[in-house]
C-alpha cells in the first residue's frame, strides 16, 4: 500500500509517498481502507516537530479519517468488514491503509458522504466539548467566534446557533465573513479592517461577549478579552497565528472572567463516556440537518503538498480534505 512519509521533519514539501507494508488488525484494532483523510492544523505542526504528539519516523500524518472496515482483531465487537467508519488516528491517516482503535472509529450515517465522515469528527468534537463542558453556554449568551470560516470556526458558528446563542463570526475578510454567514452567524465583524474590542463593545452595547472561541491568539486574543463581558469565559483553542500570547492576568480579575483551556484530544482519553455522549449528540444533531460539515478544498492524493499548505497559508474556508482511495 502506499502511504506518505515524514522521514525528517520540515514543510510538507519534505514528505514523500512511499509503498509500505500493509498493517494487521490485532486485539482492539480495526484495520480500514482509508477513503479520505481530513486535514486539521495538528498535521501542519507534527511534521515540523512542533506538537506534543512525536511519532517514530518514519510516520504517516493525518489524525482523522473516513473509509471501509477490511478486518478486524479478536477483541472487536462493534464492527465488522464492509462496514463504513470514520473517526479519530492520531497520526497515519494519509495512508492506503490504518488500523485504528475500536473506541476511536463510528460508523459513518447514511447520507454522508466519506468527504464530510472524514471531516466531521475533529472540528466538532472540539467544538462541541469547548462550548457544553468548557464554557457552559447557555441560550441568550453572545459568543465570539474567532478565524470564524475556518473548519473549527465554522463548526463552532453552527454549534453555537443550535445550542441558542447570539453569534458574531470574526474573520479576515469580506469572502470569509460570507461563508461565516451563510453558516448560521448573526453578526460579522472583519478584524482586518475594523478594531476587534471597539467594534465588539459597540456591538453589544458596551456589555461586552459571554463567551470567546479562540482558535488563533496572537494578538487578536489581549483584544478580544479585553472586549470581555463579567463573568464571561475566553476559550484557549489553538494559535494559528503562530504567536502563543502572552495576557495580562489582571485583566482576568477585573472582568471577572476565565481563560479556559481546551484540549480535546485529552478529554476524550480522561473522559471516554462524556465523549461518547457528545458524539451521539452530535450525530443527532447532522441527522436533524443542523450541522453540516463545509468542504472548502478537496484535494488528490498525491497533491499532498497543496491541500497541507491550504491551511498553513490560511486560504481554507471550512475542511480540506485528502482524496486516498
Amino acid at each position: 500500500m502506499r502511504a506518505i512519509l515524514c522521514k525528517e521533519y520540515g514543510p510538507a514539501e519534505s514528505l514523500v509517498i512511499e509503498d509500505v507494508k500493509s498493517p494487521e488488525a490485532k486485539g482492539s484494532g480495526v484495520k480500514v481502507r482509508v477513503k479520505a483523510a481530513g486535514l486539521n492544523f495538528p498535521d501542519t505542526l507534527i511534521i515540523e516537530g512542533k506538537y506534543q504528539l512525536k511519532p517514530t519516523m518514519p510516520f504517516s500524518p493525518g489524525g482523522e479519517m473516513a473509509g471501509e472496515v477490511l478486518e478486524v482483531g479478536e477483541k472487536v465487537t462493534r464492527f465488522k468488514p464492509g462496514d463504513r467508519v470514520m473517526g479519530l488516528t492520531g497520526f497515519g491517516a494519509f495512508a492506503e491503509e490504518i488500523v485504528a482503535a475500536e473506541a476511536n472509529l463510528l460508523p459513518v450515517p447514511d447520507g454522508m458522504s466519506d468527504e464530510e465522515a472524514a471531516a466531521f469528527t475533529m472540528v466538532y468534537g472540539t467544538s462541541y466539548h469547548a462550548l457544553k463542558q468548557r464554557a457552559n453556554i447557555q441560550p441568550g449568551e453572545t459568543l465570539l467566534v474567532l478565524g470564524a470560516s475556518g473548519g473549527v470556526g465554522l463548526a463552532t458558528v453552527e454549534l453555537g446557533k443550535a445550542m441558542g446563542a447570539h453569534v458574531i463570526a470574526a474573520a479576515s475578510s469580506a469572502e470569509k465573513l460570507e461563508v461565516a454567514r451563510q453558516a448560521g452567524a448573526d453578526e460579522l465583524l472583519n478584524y482586518a479592517e475594523e478594531p476587534l474590542k471597539d467594534t465588539l463593545k459597540k456591538m453589544t452595547n458596551n456589555k461586552g461577549v459571554d463567551v470567546i472561541y479562540d482558535p488563533v491568539g496572537g494578538d487578536f486574543t489581549e483584544q478580544a478579552l479585553r472586549a470581555m463581558a463579567w463573568n464571561g469565559r475566553h476559550l484557549v483553542i489553538g494559535f494559528a497565528a503562530g504567536d502563543i500570547p502572552k495576557v495580562p492576568a489582571n485583566l482576568t480579575l477585573l472582568k471577572g472572567c476565565a481563560l479556559i483551556g481546551v484540549f480535546w484530544g485529552n478529554f476524550t482519553r480522561m473522559e471516554p463516556e462524556v465523549s461518547a455522549q457528545n458524539m451521539k449528540d452530535l450525530l443527532k444533531l447532522y441527522g436533524e440537518g443542523k450541522i453540516k460539515p463545509k468542504i472548502s478544498e478537496t484535494f488528490a492524493f498525491e497533491d499532498y503538498v497543496g491541500a497541507l499548505n491550504a491551511l498553513t497559508g490560511r486560504t481554507a474556508t471550512g475542511k480540506v480534505v485528502l482524496k486516498v482511495g
